[in-house]
């Protein structure tokens, strides 16, 4: 049994304060002497600065002004007795040596709470929308501590998407990790704006979107639907555009989940994560690595890149009082699942739903691949025995078609046995009753979207498979609701 909630939640991001005596003027003029430092070398988006005094802490913000523009910069290394070196989390152009750098004493703090609801920020909390900056709202560091292992609830539930193919074979855990796996142009961001426009509503939780190296136009796009499908009200969007510096695409992340805790933390809320792409994260973080001056990994990625994702996935986790349930985009380059941005990702996954660029150029969408998509609650224990027996004969069905398509391309259909005859016949409207409409993506197939109860999959599955479709045309079961319509 899960704990019960905590009085408090865990570490106050305001930290304790001290009763120490107040400080003399001679010491706080000294202190601020020392807070100040000066640029030693600019190197793209990496700042080297030195200071007379004590050296500022790893992760603690640092500003420079340049003009009317102000930059924030963020310690990653101590270099020297005096000297630490800093990313930018903007543009460097017209930095220069000798420019003053101040400290703040702190990590950044971006604005958290019911009032940035339906707003639109950059990493550093500042407003995207053309509105201002929300008023008296608490601001919390984006380094956050990972929640004690000891207030966590690993008892996640079934949650039903809708779609058919995630719900019978790839179930999504609430809360829990899923990951939409898959390379360029197979349907990952349409098909996690789906999950979040059914989640959204199913749930009627808050949902936090990161938008990790998004395009201009994508971002645009995502939040003009949003607003218009009234999503964006209960919503918190982050984004971080392909053209920004790598240390705002490195932290875009850290932000969106630094908002999404405090609905979980303080309102024992259930949250709806999402993230579009890790993979733009993790290379993110392999450009700042080489600029940093560390040697590089596999593939020239980060040496930190597990470090990196795991440090990141431990946050979403889900205390007694509430949970996140995150859905994330992971593009494979070069359609090849062992990249070492992609391979470290499945072990931090509940649900795993790749997309196949073979069944995307048949024309079966969502183009989830049956046979590998899988879930750690497809088991009698989380879905029950019916739904658990049903999706093993239809990945066992699949499977075996699968097996004779060099047979049948050789040799054709008439060259099997009766039994796997059959099976192909089967087999065949399975995967086209598995596609379906979407509602996201009605203005390019003129298309209503459906959303198909459990029950309908369930149902319509055991029909196909007991032989009761065997005499209809498999067209009439392609991107349909439920078996009904055909």
């Amino acid at each position: 049994m899960c704990p019960a909630a905590p009085p408090a939640v865990f570490p106050s991001p305001a930290g304790n304060r001290s009763l120490a005596p107040a400080a003399s003027p001679e010491h706080v003029l000294e202190q601020a002497a020392n807070a100040v430092g000066r640029i030693r070398a600019v190197r793209g988006p990496v700042v080297d600065v030195t200071f007379a005094g004590a050296l500022p802490g790893l992760y603690e913000a640092l500003t420079v002004s340049n003009g009317p523009r102000r930059v924030t910069l963020e310690v990653q290394r101590v270099l020297e007795a005096k000297m630490v070196r800093a990313v930018a989390l903007g543009s460097t152009e017209g930095l220069s040596r000798g420019l003053v750098v101040e400290r703040t004493g702190k990590p950044v703090h971006v604005p958290v709470g019911p009032a940035t609801l339906g707003r639109v920020f950059n990493m550093l909390g500042n407003p995207l929308d053309g509105r201002p900056l929300p008023a008296n709202v608490d601001r919390w560091s984006i380094h956050r501590p990972l929640p004690p292992f000891a207030i966590l609830c690993q008892t996640p539930h079934f949650l039903e998407t809708g779609i058919k193919v995630i719900d019978l074979l790839a179930p999504i855990a609430r809360p829990g990790t899923a990951g939409i796996i898959g390379g360029a142009g197979v349907g990952k961001t349409l098909l996690l704006q789906e999950l979040m426009r059914t989640m959204d509503r199913k749930l009627g939780s808050v949902v936090v979107f990161a938008g990790v190296g998004e395009r201009t136009r994508e971002g645009n796009d995502l939040w003009l639907e949003m607003r218009a499908n009234g999503a964006l009200a209960n919503s918190v969007v982050v984004l971080g555009q392909m053209s920004d510096p790598p240390g705002i695409r490195f932290r875009i992340p850290l932000t969106a989940l630094t908002m999404a805790e405090f609905f979980r933390d303080v309102q024992d809320k259930e949250v709806l994560f999402l993230v579009d792409s890790i993979t733009r994260y993790l290379q993110a973080g392999g450009e700042l690595s080489t600029l940093m001056g560390r040697l590089p990994g596999e593939m020239g990625y980060q040496p930190t890149l597990a470090h990196d994702l795991g440090t990141l996935q431990a946050r979403i986790a889900a205390p007694a009082w509430a949970g996140i349930t995150s859905v994330q985009a992971y593009y494979v380059p070069a359609d090849d699942l062992t990249d070492p941005a992609v391979a470290p990702a499945f072990v931090h996954l509940d649900a795993t739903i790749l997309l196949s660029r073979a069944r995307a150029a048949r024309g079966f969408y969502p183009a989830v691949d049956p046979i590998v998509s899988t879930s750690r609650i497809l088991d009698p224990a989380f879905v029950g025995e019916r739904h658990f027996q049903l999706a093993t004969r239809v990945k066992r069905t699949l499977h075996r078609h699968r097996e004779l398509e060099d047979t049948i391309s050789m040799l054709g259909m008439q060259e099997l046995r009766p039994d796997d005859q059959q099976i192909v016949l089967r087999a065949r409207r399975l995967e086209r009753f598995l596609t379906q409409p979407l509602f996201v993506a009605e203005s390019f197939t003129d298309r209503p979207g459906t959303h198909v109860p459990l029950h309908d999959t369930l149902a319509g599955c055991e029909a196909i498979l007991a032989g009761r479709f065997d005499a209809v045309d498999e067209r009439r079961l392609h991107l349909i609701g439920s078996v009904a319509e055909a």
